[in-house]
């Protein structure tokens, strides 16, 4: 059939390369070399718009045979789209400015969220601390890492492609929004703190399987259309509303916390992530033993982990903190599993029990 048309399709591929390049301080390096034994980890970076990073240095190596080196991993906490692939080099920034020490991955590797890869013989440390006037000036130690990561888009070919109408956006979350803020065709009363909040039970019961339960069986709420809201702020119940009615993130810097505690009792799930992401870019010393508490009390897994692994990575510091200090005598299970938490050879980080009978 030699006048028959045949079908072709071309489509392309394509792979870029986004390099990134993050650079970590740490001072008095010397003391953290000779007297620490816990690996020190960096604060978070992102090379993508929706991907966490950090670098972990662990000065007495990971193992028996890395025991005198400094070892360094590149971690990857989080990632919407997994496995990321990437190649890696570190190095250290000397007294003049210059690359030194260079170490570069053969290839790229494949990272899921909590994975990591690196050099666990990457100096060793006696040569690190004898040449300390040029690799630790000021006793600080500068490490780079460069990232080499993929990314992936697919093109199609232009042959299939056809002039298409332009669609507007969604505009469902500002169209809700809107009856949420002028109270329009409401049909029940959230009461918190004394004042009275216009709703939709449609809209409360499609968001938060709490608000259905109440609106499916037979109770009280579900006969008046009258929910009193206990144990809230009405700047905080505002926040969880405008959240159930548009989707999107409300302001966390000053109320995450209080956030956290409404999104667990009302099981809107992604706003509980939301709020747990934030009270961990948020983690610092003073405030490791409440974020802990927090976290255990509202089921945070995400938030539990990282907060012990800093608190791991700090324990001399927050152990000397006043909510440390009464969270053993109130809350001892948590010191107990921040305890088990802490490598071998942790000395900061005593036994609960030990610091009960102290006490």
């Amino acid at each position: 059939m030699a006048g028959d048309e045949i079908a072709q399709r071309w489509d392309h591929t394509q792979i870029s390369i986004q390099d990134f390049s993050y650079r970590w301080t740490i001072s008095n390096f010397p003391f953290v070399a000779e007297e620490m034994r816990q690996s020190i980890r960096s604060p978070t970076f992102s090379i993508g718009a929706n991907d966490k990073w950090c670098l972990r240095v662990h000065p007495n190596g990971v193992d028996e045979e890395s025991a005198d080196y400094l070892s360094v991993y590149l971690v990857l906490l989080s990632s919407l789209k997994s496995p990321v692939w990437a190649k890696f080099q570190f190095w250290i920034i000397s007294n003049e400015g210059e690359k030194t020490n260079v170490k570069k991955s053969p290839r790229a590797f494949r990272f899921v969220p909590g994975q990591d890869w690196g050099y666990k013989k990457f100096v060793l440390r006696d040569f690190l601390l004898s040449h300390a006037f040029w690799l630790l000036p000021d006793d600080e130690l500068t490490l780079v890492c460069k990232v080499s990561m993929a990314q992936v888009s697919l093109s199609l070919s232009e042959q299939n492609k056809k002039p298409g109408i332009l669609v507007p956006r969604c505009t469902l979350a500002d169209e809700l929004g809107e009856l949420w803020k002028n109270s329009q065709f409401t049909d029940c009363c959230l009461v918190v703190a004394g004042q009275e909040f216009w709703a939709h039970k449609a809209i409360l019961a499609a968001r938060s399987p709490v608000f259905r339960a109440m609106f499916q069986h037979d109770m009280e709420e579900s006969r008046k259309n009258r929910i009193e809201i206990p144990d809230l702020e009405p700047q905080v119940f505002n926040a969880m509303m405008d959240f159930i009615y548009t989707g999107t993130a409300p302001d966390l810097n000053s109320m995450a916390a209080a956030l956290l505690a409404a999104a667990d009792k009302y099981g809107l799930e992604r706003l509980k992530i939301m709020c747990e992401d934030a009270l961990f870019r948020d983690l610092s010393v003073e405030n490791a033993a409440y974020t802990l508490f927090l976290a255990d009390l509202h089921c945070s897994g995400q938030l539990k982990i990282q907060t012990l692994d800093f608190i791991t990575a700090h324990a001399s510091e927050v152990s000397e903190t006043s909510d440390w200090k009464t969270m053993v005598g109130l809350y001892p299970q948590l010191v107990v599993e921040a305890y088990g938490s802490r490598p071998a050879h942790c000395p900061f980080l005593e036994h609960p029990i030990k610091c009960l009978k102290r006490s």
